[in-house]
């Protein structure tokens, strides 16, 4: 099938970790895809609790080095990245010409 060259969607009011799977399909079908506005992204639940869950994963490092640990984003566009990622099978050879 033939592909625009690339699709911009405005990220504004959605949710998530629905638009992420969206996105992550279509890049997985060699679609090119620009987010804007990540930084209005929604994420269902109360906010304390999203915010108690965030603070754990950035507790997570190495402990002997923790330069070498994960690295945590705090941009929205890297953290949207980052969900994205984790959809894709970012390992083999069709995950990375995706991302």
């Amino acid at each position: 099938r033939m592909f625009e060259k690339r699709i911009v969607i405005d990220c504004r009011g959605h949710l998530l970790g629905r638009l992420a799977s969206i996105i992550a399909k279509e890049l997985l079908n060699g679609q090119h895809v620009v987010a804007v506005r990540t930084e209005q992204l929604n994420i269902s639940g109360k906010l304390i609790r999203n915010k108690l869950k965030y603070m754990r994963f950035l507790d997570k490092r190495c402990l002997v080095n923790p330069t070498k640990g994960p690295i945590h984003y705090r941009s929205p566009a890297k953290m949207f990245w980052r969900t994205i990622r984790g959809m894709i099978p970012h390992k083999t050879a069709r995950g990375a010409a995706a991302l």
